[in-house]
């Protein structure tokens, strides 16, 4: 099943894609709800995030290559981060590059939105706790970052954590090959099989350190290849079975 979320007029909905049409939700995506009878043509809404998060947690270096790339040591526990609410944008929309910084880049993930509260819960059980899988980018500004040696300041701009197109109920998180292109031209392409900690374990982590809660994003990490951004450019991840997140890059003007 895929759910999107969408604006129709001044109305701001959950759905189910069914081919060119959207089935609207009525009730909570994350509780009870039911499908309304009347659908409404693709083509008449417009796309948004696919969830509105509470907190988005991130995981540094999950990747072998890419710790390999940064000339880091591949860690022994999950390496993590918070990225604010105020950076989420949909496909389509412009990721902007701000004057603070000369050097941004993209960063291709798999991100699993939570769909029941998950504290304390094992492996064997996290992925019970999962709605669904969406496209993201993790953008960084990456000499912030490595001028001070922290992932806060340079991964929170605003427009800096696209998700979409929708969410996914059906994709196996093990073996999805995440692919990042830039103006057509491929930068990234690694299957999740090649995570070091996986979506399961990922869960249980972070739920051993604070409570998911329905709605909450986690990013799994971007493999090796994350590369520059600029003015004028237009960044694709696609993740096999799941679809593709597209977004144009433009410098945000004060």
């Amino acid at each position: 099943m895929l759910f999107i979320r969408y604006r129709r007029g001044d109305a701001v909905r959950y759905g189910v894609l069914e081919g060119d049409a959207v089935r609207p939700l009525d009730g909570d995506l994350f509780g009870a709800y039911r499908r309304e009878a009347q659908a409404v043509p693709l083509a008449e809404v417009a796309l948004l995030a696919p969830v509105a998060p509470g907190k988005i947690v991130a995981v540094g270096n999950n990747f072998a290559d890419r710790a390999r790339e940064a000339g880091l040591p591949a860690p022994t526990v999950p390496l993590l981060f918070l990225k604010p609410p105020s950076a989420v944008i949909g496909t389509g929309e412009p990721i902007r590059l701000p004057p603070q910084s000369a050097r941004v880049e993209h960063g291709a993930e798999l991100a699993a939105v939570i769909g029941r509260p998950a504290r304390w819960v094992s492996p064997e059980e996290a992925l019970r706790h999962v709605l669904g899988y969406t496209c993201a980018n993790d953008v960084t500004a990456r000499d912030i970052v490595d001028a001070e040696g922290l992932w806060t300041r340079g991964k929170s701009f605003d427009t800096f954590c696209p998700l979409g197109p929708w969410i996914a109920t059906t994709l196996n998180p093990a073996d999805a090959l995440i692919t990042c292109r830039v103006n057509g031209a491929v930068r990234q392409m690694t299957s999740t099989h090649d995570m070091l900690f996986s979506v399961a374990q990922l869960v249980a982590f972070v739920s051993s350190v604070m409570t998911l809660l329905p709605g909450d994003v986690l990013l799994t990490g971007t493999p090796a290849g994350a590369g520059p951004l600029a003015d004028g450019d237009e960044v694709e991840v696609e993740i096999e079975g799941l679809g593709v997140l597209r977004n144009p890059v433009q410098r945000d003007e004060r």
